[in-house]
């Protein structure tokens, strides 16, 4: 926790130029995230003021934009210090290393592979239909004995 809370006052980048894209898609998620969350305090800081029709517009407008705003903004710093924290940094240097090993599928290699994935959900679907019909006959065939049998 101490080193995340000194990485959050230091003003450099971590390897600058290794990791870019994944660092910066990480910062974009997490400040996504933080951005929605300042949004959501906004709207429900703006339902309790309702709930004050007698305190100045001057407090209601600090209450419902100063606090949300002065959150978005800690937020972002602290996002965009974690991606250059060097354990999470490096992490992410690697995964964007592995992810360049990868190898993508073409356009006709990735529209046949789906198509062969959705031909087997549509044909396990009918298989469990099937056995859903056979086991509801079944049961009710079970039924109509025992009921002539007990009834």
């Amino acid at each position: 926790m101490a080193a995340f809370v000194q990485e959050l006052f230091r003003f450099g980048f971590y390897k600058r130029n290794q990791g870019r894209i994944a660092r910066q898609a990480t910062f974009g998620a997490f400040a996504l995230i933080v951005a929605l969350g300042a949004w959501t305090l906004s709207k429900y800081l703006g339902g309790i003021i309702s709930d004050y029709p007698d305190m100045s517009l001057t407090k209601q407008n600090v209450i419902r934009y100063a606090i949300p705003l002065a959150l978005l903004g800690a937020g972002l710093w602290a996002s965009f210090r974690s991606v250059q924290m060097p354990t999470f940094a490096d992490f992410l240097i690697s995964v964007e290393g592995e992810m360049n090993k990868v190898s993508w599928p073409s356009r006709q290699e990735l529209f046949r592979a789906s198509l062969v994935v959705i031909l087997v959900i549509f044909i396990m679907a009918f298989i469990l239909f099937a056995y859903d019909i056979v086991l509801k006959k079944a049961l009710d065939i079970i039924d109509g004995l025992v009921q002539s049998i007990f009834g």
